[in-house]
């Protein structure tokens, strides 16, 4: 599918829980096999990162569509409207890929989750794990001219594993470094880390540290607003430290990995509060939550201290949680993508995840595992995602008149 004069490339597009809209990254991948040669598994080539983000656009979502989706999260809509919600979102992810996609081999589309349940809960009625990601790829393939992977969670869930968090085998991928200790942290709208121990893909750590902004986005709509922007929300009011307790004891956290989570799970309509806490001391109190599941997670889960933790998604970009955070690390320094020079290779906190599904799609179409089977719980490693071609895939041409 590549040609022979440039490496690899492969665009992938991420929509995350906050469901603010789609980071559309196109990732080449100097030094990795041409796609489609049939190439084994090579082993992990030199240089770091192993991968050049060439270019990024980030799509928002109109406001009626995040809604819906919202919606969709809450468990609001019936079949009717779930099926319209993931045509729309397939022609929203099409639109998002299409000023980048003539230049990519191939397109990979995590798409929207909508519920991820990955354990059985008989007091919610979950009778067994099971996940949803939205975003008909079909619209993508068509729409792009390109083959599209996707839908990449259900396999891990199939293997017996908890289908999250995914990215760890692209992180080992491209960010894994002899002798360097690091954790890549992710703060969406739910918080995850990877844990890197040099070049050893058996002593990756990864789960779902809890929530990410997800809270925040709620007690920001409360106050008219989308997100809380630069944190200024939080900044304005104090931790409520009987909230936070109760928060903190909430057994999510304190499960061993692996282990993952979902939006449906952290919402203020299931975690108790102080009725009278203001929006300002609200959004305090959730941002603590945040940086203190963060950082219990490391201590509690890691066989150590990391050398560094390196943060991406839109928590990134939040003063308020970012201090937060620095505080609990305490000699741990808290970094970004710039910071480690990888900027210059197009990686940013913005995108860091696209980037990853793009190398998740990419293993896919080589028939290699793309999952690290001890950071899910998987019986085995699958070669998650499923492939829709275009009308015009040249494996096609040939049954054309």
């Amino acid at each position: 599918m590549s040609g022979a004069t440039r490496a690899p490339r492969v665009l992938g597009l991420m929509s995350g829980t906050s469901a603010d809209g789609v980071d559309a990254a196109l990732l080449e991948l100097p030094g990795w096999p041409e796609i489609g040669t049939g190439a084994p598994w090579p082993g992990l080539p030199a240089g770091m990162p192993r991968g050049r983000v060439v270019e990024h656009v980030f799509t928002p979502f109109a406001p009626d569509l995040r809604e819906a989706v919202l919606r969709a999260m809450r468990g609001e809509l019936g079949s009717e409207a779930l099926t319209q919600l993931h045509w729309w979102l397939g022609e929203t992810l099409a639109a998002a890929a299409a000023p980048l996609a003539a230049q990519a081999d191939l397109i990979a589309s995590h798409g929207q989750t909508v519920q991820h349940h990955p354990q059985p809960d008989a007091a919610r009625g979950w009778a067994r794990p099971a996940t949803l990601q939205l975003g008909e790829a079909a619209v993508i393939a068509e729409t792009c001219g390109r083959p599209v992977v996707a839908d990449f969670r259900p396999a891990d869930i199939a293997a017996g594993g908890v289908g999250a968090p995914l990215v760890p085998f692209a992180d080992y991928a491209l960010y894994a470094q002899p002798g360097v200790n690091r954790v890549l942290l992710n703060v969406g709208g739910l918080a995850n880390i990877t844990a890197l121990h040099g070049t050893d893909p058996g002593r990756v750590v990864a789960f779902d540290t809890g929530p990410g902004n997800c809270l925040l986005d709620e007690i920001a709509a409360r106050a008219g607003q989308t997100c809380d922007e630069d944190g200024c929300l939080a900044a304005a009011g104090t931790v409520h430290a009987p909230t936070l307790e109760a928060w903190l004891a909430h057994p999510e956290l304190h499960r061993p990995p692996p282990k993952a989570t979902g939006r449906e799970v952290w919402t203020l309509a299931r975690l108790p509060a102080a009725p009278d806490l203001s929006l300002p001391d609200l959004a305090a109190t959730a941002t603590a939550l945040t940086a203190h599941t963060v950082a219990g997670a490391l201590a509690r889960f890691l066989p150590g201290a990391p050398q560094e933790v390196v943060i991406a998604g839109g928590g990134a970009r939040n003063p308020t949680l970012r201090r937060d955070l620095a505080r609990l690390l305490g000699p741990v320094p808290l970094r970004d993508f710039p910071a480690l020079g990888w900027d210059a290779q197009g990686f940013t906190d913005a995108t860091r995840e696209a980037a990853a599904f793009a190398f998740l799609g990419y293993a896919r179409a080589q028939g290699w595992p793309n999952t690290l089977p001890h950071t899910t719980g998987a019986r085995r490693a699958v070669s998650g995602g499923k492939l829709s071609l275009p009308s015009l895939s040249p494996l096609f041409q040939e049954s054309e008149p």
